[in-house]
């Protein structure tokens, strides 16, 4: 098992497992050595840091979507809840930091037991709160179409870099990443987020189809 996932699986809760297509994912990071080790244990990235920050400009970057893998666990999830119920938060487990405002994905067991992926916007930038993808073979391919940044749903519906949602920055795919994917796991990858993230509600929506965010609503405060 790779480092990575061996540090994630350490804070997974009971019922929770690393999927194989994650594992596979982080194989692949630590053989192309994007990664960095710090106290807190190690990071691993889609695209070469120093290559990010080399070709990064006021109005373009290489790279894909930028995102950040680590074990977070739920030490820090009774920020987001505003409590420390054990049986709520021992239900989730985040793994990677999709936005720089601080959104997170994490593994989420539902009221069925089943294990799926789900977004927490920070609150301070993305409010973004929905299940991101049923499986972990659906999330890569969500963090191939390259979006800047999976946190901001407004951008969903349209391919990345589309003139019907201007961010100002044009991000150049990760075509080795993206390639990867479809090569070892003979999948497509869609052009639109909106193929995989079903019902993308944000935070405060009493009226979603979305379950996670229904779950968050009735067990947030």
């Amino acid at each position: 098992m790779s480092i990575l996932g061996q540090q994630i699986a350490k804070t997974l809760l009971p019922g929770m497992v690393v999927p194989d297509e994650l594992e596979a994912l982080f194989a692949w990071i630590e053989s192309n050595n994007l990664f960095i080790d710090t106290k807190a244990g190690r990071i691993g990235f889609l695209f070469p840091k120093k290559e990010l920050k080399s070709g990064w400009t006021d109005t373009q970057r290489p790279g894909g979507t930028n995102i950040e893998f680590f074990a977070e666990g739920n030490v820090n999830l009774h920020y987001w809840f505003g409590h420390d119920r054990a049986n709520i938060l021992d239900r989730l487990c985040a793994f990677a930091k999709t936005g720089a405002e601080g959104s997170m994905a994490a593994f989420w067991i539902d009221d069925l037991g089943k294990q799926c992926i789900v977004h927490m916007g920070s609150g301070s930038g993305s409010v973004l709160c929905c299940v991101l993808a049923e499986t972990a073979l659906d999330f890569l391919r969500l963090i191939a179409i390259g979006y800047d940044e999976i946190c901001w749903n407004d951008a969903f519906a349209y391919p990345p870099n589309s003139p019907h949602y201007d961010s100002g920055l044009y991000v150049h795919p990760n075509v080795k990443y993206q390639d990867w994917v479809r090569k070892t796991f003979a999948v497509s990858i869609p052009r639109r987020a909106t193929a995989i993230v079903k019902n993308p509600a944000e935070m405060n929506d009493t009226n979603s189809s979305d379950r996670f965010c229904k779950w968050v609503e009735q067990n947030a405060g």
